[in-house]
């Protein structure tokens, strides 16, 4: 039972830093541009026509 006076904050802390880590995301612009890579597969500029 005293596991739970170590486990219970370990989790809470990792849950703070995972929501961290996605807020620092948000505003490094990770998710701006969601529809630009799912264009830019379709692009096939490396294939020139003879």
């Amino acid at each position: 039972m005293t596991i739970l006076l170590y486990l219970v904050p370990a989790a809470l802390g990792l849950g703070l830093l995972a929501l961290g880590a996605f807020m620092w995301s948000l505003r490094s612009g990770q998710y701006d541009d969601l529809d630009g890579a799912a264009h830019r597969i379709l692009n096939d500029d490396d294939m020139k026509a003879p």
